[in-house]
């Protein structure tokens, strides 16, 4: 008989992860933890009915619900110093921005000019070799022509020596018959 199942949470991050499973040790699997997350109080078993309500439906998968609104997501997140937009079109960064925090002159971005002339390079390059080709595929295209017509001459000649060697070979045998009928 299989093991009633039991609900289990654990958080990650701006989510809880809930867990319908028979037990600890299976719910942790379904987590992907090596580590036993219940010792150190990362997980817990749900009573809440409202809860345990999705997982129950779905045994065995991780159901990830978020831990409120964005703004309170966001809210809870620890102050930090809002540096200026890379986009920024200002020339006074010495205003203080967004909370008094002042802003930051960012770097002038790098230059792409480098990386320009290295895809010049590269194009050039493929160009160079795509005519070479080019040229070899032409020399390749007449040497086709060229053998096939050296072929078909050697067929012509060879054909002519054939034939020569079948007539004097018929005049020897008429040549040789007339000798031994010669008595």
């Amino acid at each position: 008989m299989a093991r009633k199942l039991k609900v289990f949470r654990t958080s990650t991050g701006f989510h809880d992860a809930f867990v319908a499973a028979p037990s600890r040790a299976a719910a942790l699997r379904a987590w992907g933890s090596t580590n036993d997350l219940f010792a150190r109080g990362g997980a817990s078993e749900v009573t809440e009915p409202a809860l345990m309500e999705k997982p129950l439906a779905r045994p065995g998968e991780v159901i990830r619900v978020s831990r409120g609104s964005l703004t309170e997501q966001l809210a809870a997140l620890p102050p930090h110093e809002i540096e200026a937009q890379p986009n920024a079109d200002r020339s006074d960064q010495s205003h203080p921005g967004k909370n008094g925090v002042s802003r930051k002159k960012l770097p002038p971005r790098p230059s792409r000019a480098a990386v320009e002339k290295a895809l010049a390079q590269m194009e050039r390059l493929r160009a160079r070799q795509r005519e070479q080709l080019a040229e070899l595929d032409e020399r390749e295209a007449k040497l086709r022509d060229q053998r096939r017509a050296l072929k078909a001459r050697q067929s012509a000649q060879l054909t002519r020596a054939e034939r020569a060697v079948e007539e004097a070979q018929d005049n020897y045998s008429r040549a040789l018959d007339r000798w031994r009928s010669r008595d």
